[in-house]
């Protein structure tokens, strides 16, 4: 990912070797630099990468990294493409790893650097009362940032944005012309963990938020960042308030969310989709172009392009219409 060695330290010298003692297993690799952990869409030929699911074969098919963390349940097919690390617990393997490479990945605490922000730096932004702003955070000419609002270190704002009272944004990079209302989060980690024998243990959360032109983000949101990819929201995009989105989840152009609208972990929305108010969207699913999805609907399953769904499980409007009647 291109992004994030703008937030998070990375170890540099992490070689294969390494990983398979990370693991606890034996290797004859010594030699083999692994420049970095990354999702199978961004891994680069000397990534190494993981795949856990079927869902994702198109991607193992097209991805450049020639290390795959799998199970040996999925070894014949990632082998066709790669070479398989075999681990018991994929995603247990992908957190340790993440952390070998970003110490720091699972912390997530209070930025002690963010100040009094230094007007002569900023000449042509205007501060509410109470705004702390971190290191080497830029913020583009003509925004406006609100009361008691906190910008944590490294953090980019575009120009002419408007950043509401009591906004914590951290994690993030965010376009110009975009609004954000009050007392909203953006970019805290994500719900991630996975539970062992005895404790629940902590994902690593090294992504960004990212947030493109024109888009408009509601009172009292909470937008996760993302994992080992970023979380998205495409250009002109329109979020109400009370909206919750999820780390990888990807949003695009043009979208209408509504309130209370929740969006599990790496579900993908094309563009132009209208989302009516407390309707749930699981994760890893794929939404369509020009999709309309009724309020209060569950969508548990891939929606085409060009469709409009209601009820739970979300169905064609026209087939819960009937049933309804």
């Amino acid at each position: 990912m291109k992004n994030n060695i703008r937030f998070f330290k990375k170890n540099k010298k992490i070689y294969l070797s390494d990983i398979y003692k990370i693991l606890g297993n034996k290797n004859n690799y010594k030699n083999i630099l692994i420049e970095n952990i990354s999702d199978l869409n961004s891994a680069k030929k000397n990534d190494i990468s993981f795949f856990n699911s079927l869902k994702y074969t198109e991607l193992l098919k097209k991805s450049k990294s020639k290390f795959i963390l799998t199970h040996k349940k999925y070894e014949n097919i990632v082998k066709r493409y790669s070479r398989p690390i075999l681990v018991e617990n994929v995603l247990k393997a992908v957190a340790l790893i993440t952390k070998l490479y970003y110490p720091d990945s699972l912390d997530d605490g209070v930025d002690f650097y963010a100040k009094k922000p230094n007007q002569k730096k900023y000449k042509n932004v205007k501060f509410g009362n109470n705004v702390l702003v971190g290191n080497n955070v830029i913020i583009g000419k003509d925004t406006i940032i609100g009361h008691n609002t906190i910008i944590e270190s490294n953090v980019i704002i575009g120009t002419n944005c408007i950043i509401g009272n009591n906004v914590l944004i951290k994690y993030s990079k965010i376009g110009k012309n975009v609004r954000i209302l009050d007392s909203t989060i953006i970019g805290k980690k994500g719900f991630g963990f996975f539970p062992d024998q005895s404790k629940n243990i902590r994902y690593p959360h090294i992504g960004l938020v990212i947030i493109e032109d024109n888009v408009e983000v509601g009172c009292n949101n909470t937008i996760d960042r993302g994992s080992l990819s970023n979380t998205v929201i495409g250009a002109n995009t329109f979020i109400d308030n009370q909206v919750h989105i999820a780390h990888n989840v990807n949003i695009g152009k043009n979208c209408i969310i509504t309130a209370q609208v929740g969006f599990a972990g790496s579900a993908k929305l094309g563009n132009k989709v209208s989302v009516g108010g407390q309707a749930g969207i699981s994760g890893h699913l794929k939404i369509g172009n020009n999709v309309q999805i009724g309020g209060g609907s569950g969508v548990i399953k891939d929606i085409p392009d060009n469709t409009r769904v209601m009820g739970y499980p979300a169905k064609d409007i026209k087939s819960f219409l009937r049933e309804k009647k």
